[in-house]
């Protein structure tokens, strides 16, 4: 690795608080870049390309079956890279300044319905013991409150509190939020940490959710758990706490919440990406305007 893009890593690690799996992917797309231009173009320094370089890159990457979203992905962060280079005078102009993403189809995710919620929660399908309980307040929290899984595996005991009924979550770039709770997910808190107590882990470190054996949950293991439960009610094909999340956002703005509210419990930067959620919302816009509509009663 050269100097720049050791500097690079720092800079993602340090200022930017990146996690170390996104850096990981990051630089892993940088040095792709450049095993490229090694590779096809004479070593020519990733420093003193221009555009028309990368763009051969881009169709290289189309011809060898890269999708339109991994493509982005890449020169997305490409152009991080180039961005810090003019930041520490490295290079006088970003070649990538005036590029376009390439179109990607818009997929609209499909949440949960609040039928199918409820039948995961009412049907006797959780053990009376820790690993049930868990297992219901992993739902439980990705439901009431809308986290990512990143977020929910790194939660501390700390993070919740009780008298406030609030719980404090640390999302992307380390931003943190504070997230009402309601009383059933408070209630079904206070019996997992019961549970949890009477097993005397020695190796938790203030980690919230944990295995039997006091170890961090996994990302794979939190998806697997969603999805065996949700497949004994749901015939969707996509069933993942991202759906979970995408079915907290749906259901509030089904019933009356504020987009800008809603934005804030996410987490997210800007409205654009949780206008995404008012798509599924539609259906249930248009059957109350019709049942509402003075005109569609005549």
């Amino acid at each position: 690795m050269d100097s720049n893009l050791r500097a690079y890593q720092n800079y993602l690690l340090k200022e930017r608080n990146y996690s170390s799996l996104t850096i990981k992917a990051y630089l892993g797309d940088v040095e792709a870049f450049n095993q490229y231009l090694i590779n096809q173009h004479d070593e020519v320094f990733i420093e003193a390309v221009n555009y028309s370089l990368i763009r051969s890159w881009i169709v290289f990457l189309v011809e060898n079956n890269n999708s339109n979203v991994s493509v982005n992905r890449k020169i997305s962060s490409l152009k991080s890279y180039y961005k810090f280079l003019l930041k520490i005078k490295a290079i006088n102009h970003n070649p990538l300044l005036k590029h376009k993403s390439l179109k990607v189809a818009k997929k609209v995710q499909i949440p949960f319905s609040e039928k199918e919620l409820n039948e995961v929660f009412d049907f006797n399908s959780f053990e009376n013991d820790f690993e049930g309980v868990r297992n219901k307040l992993i739902i439980e929290l990705f439901y009431t409150t809308g986290i990512r899984r990143a977020e929910l595996i790194t939660l501390n005991e700390n993070n919740v509190d009780f008298s406030n009924k609030t719980i404090k979550v640390f999302g992307k770039r380390n931003k943190e939020r504070i997230i009402p709770l309601l009383d059933c997910t408070l209630d079904l808190l206070k019996l997992y940490l019961i549970e949890k107590n009477q097993l005397n882990l020695r190796e938790e470190k203030g980690l919230l959710i944990l295995s039997k054996k006091g170890n961090k949950t996994s990302e794979s293991f939190v998806y697997r758990l969603i999805n065996d439960y949700f497949s004994t009610v749901s015939q969707k094909v996509k069933k993942s706490p991202h759906v979970l999340r995408h079915s907290f956002a749906t259901h509030l703005l089904n019933n009356g919440a504020d987009l800008n509210s809603v934005k804030e419990v996410l987490g997210h930067s800007s409205l654009s990406s949780t206008q995404i959620y008012t798509h599924s919302s539609l259906s249930e816009l248009k059957n109350t305007y019709n049942k509402a509509h003075p005109r569609n009663k005549k």
